[in-house]
């Protein structure tokens, strides 16, 4: 039993990133007493991206200030389930997040909504393609939830981070500068467009001319001031390339912090209580309903919070941990292929290209910006006949300037010495007249990729650590090399002095020491059988009721677009069913399994 016991509330959110400001800010509009539990500490613009301190690259790109102390908690990985899981001790393949805002406050901004097809995969593949298109060991799935249900809440997350954009798809009609392979959009973007760089401006044109359509690509960068539905005002941007690994003292990145919480944080009927590590969602004796949580706070205190609802809004591998530490739902075992907690792990698969130009070209990559970028859809999720291929998914291609840092940020020409004069000149010969575009290419889930708890290591609190099980698969192998094809052409088209293109070779294993997305989904699916999801389609667990869970947990599979856009417009879709639906008959599912 804890040893302290809070008075009960309406609702405990579990983590305060994205979605924990989302729910607790319309939650509590009606009325509702909500507690936000944060593992980490107070974050915000004034104290963590003061300016000039925050233009740290050694503390923020290279130490990871704002990122978990992997000391304390960390996950454990392996490649197959017949290997031992070592522990994940320094950030490298992805980076994980703390404190108020998490990955939202030092993200750098890319807000995709999803190609219609993609939320429905498993239906467009069998229609189009065929079951016996899809691998055997391949766990491919709907979502519940179709890009209509979700075009309201896509639209209003947007007008809350004041995306920059331009559409290509307003109500069915095709309008000239914008996507024109998106789904209908109900209205343009809140501001314009970012400026374009040099390098994207070369980008379009040979994509183009490749037979592609490029498009500014949206962004959570404020173009312009602009004050969201909130009342909060966001100050226009200064290309200062600080974005990713950073909090913004402009103002201007799209945030919790810049968003919501300067509402939210106002409001009597909310309480944020930071280094507050939760360890259970606490259930009933029927195990049918949850009670609450568990959480031991900044003096080593073991503290129980009772709630009528309880909703987990923390990054993807903490969802599903605690749900696993919980004991709710059948966690997944991949020898007989039953449970569903820890299922459809997926990861990105990413391939570049690198470009160099002739002398007398200047990119001035120091001006940029987290998200401005110039993408093209034609090789993206089903937006091309893949029969010919064999391969499920697909990628988003795409030139972002995101900043010309000196550490991380710089690099010399290829097949320069790594270190010396021979190192430092081919830093200068190649700073200025080279530039990447990137392949961002989706994952499908499979029966041997998944979470669970490790049987071995524990965390400075003595629970077990998450393990994951994951390495690539052939589907990803022939999807990346078609991808490579594509890039090359785009890259012939700007008719360099050279390019080098880069793509993971079949037979290649994950390799966690290099970054490469913080993009993992699943763990918590949602769907619409729970012989194969956690949750139903308003995010509602199948077992618990009065349980949900936002987030990139809940994703089936992987897709080639950043994940923001999306678990935004779930947390909205998911909230607005709470509010009009769960709130009127507490304790009910909203669907029947």
């Amino acid at each position: 039993m804890a040893s302290i016991k809070k008075d009960k509330v309406d609702v405990v959110l579990v983590g305060f990133g994205w979605t924990g400001a989302i729910m607790g800010q319309e939650l509590t509009n009606d009325g509702l007493k909500v507690v936000a539990l944060e593992r980490g500490g107070m974050r915000d613009t004034p104290t963590d991206a003061e300016y000039p301190k925050v233009l740290d690259e050694l503390a923020h790109s290279v130490r990871g200030k704002l990122f978990q102390d992997l000391s304390k908690e960390t996950v454990t990985i392996r490649h197959s389930v017949e290997e031992v899981a070592v522990p994940y001790r320094q950030h490298g393949s992805f980076l994980l997040g703390n404190g108020v805002g998490g990955a939202g406050f030092h993200w750098n901004g890319m807000h995709y909504r999803n190609l219609p097809e993609e939320l429905e995969l498993y239906t467009r593949t069998v229609d189009r393609y065929g079951k016996k298109f899809i691998p055997k060991d391949m766990l491919l799935q709907d979502h519940g939830v179709t890009y209509k249900d979700l075009e309201p809440h896509y639209d209003f997350f947007e007008k809350v981070c004041g995306t920059s954009g331009k559409a290509g798809n307003i109500g069915g009609k095709i309008v000239p500068g914008g996507n024109p392979l998106e789904g209908a959009r109900s209205d343009e973007f809140p501001l314009p467009p970012l400026q374009q760089t040099y390098a994207q401006e070369l980008f379009e044109k040979a994509s183009r001319d490749a037979g592609f359509h490029p498009y500014p690509a949206p962004a959570d960068n404020a173009s312009a001031p602009y004050t969201n539905p909130y009342g909060v005002r966001l100050g226009p941007c200064n290309y200062c390339g600080y974005c990713e690994n950073y909090g913004c003292f402009m103002y201007s990145k799209a945030s919790p912090q810049t968003t919501i919480l300067p509402v939210l944080l106002k409001k009597p009927n909310f309480e944020l209580r930071t280094h507050s590590y939760v360890t259970r969602v606490n259930v009933d004796k029927s195990g049918k309903m949850a009670t609450g949580v568990t959480y031991i706070d900044a003096l080593g205190n073991e503290v129980e919070q009772p709630a009528d609802l309880v909703i987990l809004t923390a990054f993807q591998l903490h969802n599903t941990r605690l749900m696993l530490l919980s004991g709710i739902g059948q966690p997944y075992d991949p020898v007989s292929g039953e449970g569903v907690v820890g299922r459809n792990l997926a990861y990105q698969m990413n391939g570049g290209v690198r470009v160099v130009m002739p002398k007398g070209n200047y990119f001035n990559p120091f001006e940029g910006t987290g998200a401005g970028v110039w993408s093209f859809d034609d090789m993206n999720a089903d937006q091309f006949d893949h029969a010919p291929y064999g391969f499920i998914g697909g990628a988003v291609i795409r030139q972002s300037t995101t900043g010309g840092r000196p550490i991380k940020q710089a690099a010399p020409m290829p097949g320069s010495p790594s270190w010396g004069s021979g190192w430092k000149a081919g830093l200068v010969d190649a700073y200025q007249r080279t530039f990447g575009f990137a392949m961002s290419g989706s994952v499908m889930a499979y029966r041997d990729a998944y979470m669970s708890l490790d049987p071995t290591y524990k965390d400075s609190h003595g629970l077990p650590l998450l393990r994951m099980t994951f390495d690539w698969h052939d589907n990803e192998f022939k999807m990346l090399a078609h991808m490579g094809q594509t890039a090359e052409k785009v890259a012939q088209a700007m008719k360099p002095e050279k390019y080098y293109v880069s793509v993971r070779k079949p037979g290649s294993h994950w390799d966690t020491r290099l970054y490469q997305s913080t993009h993992l989904t699943g763990g918590t699916t949602m769907g619409t059988d729970p012989k194969t999801s956690v949750l139903n389609r308003y995010l509602q667990s199948w077992d618990v009721p009065n349980l949900f869970v936002m987030g990139a947990s809940t994703f089936p599979y992987n897709m080639g677009y950043n994940p923001t856009g999306l678990l935004g417009a779930l947390a909205y879709w998911s909230v607005k069913a709470i509010r009009e639906q769960y709130m009127k008959n507490p304790g009910r599912p909203l669907v029947q399994a």
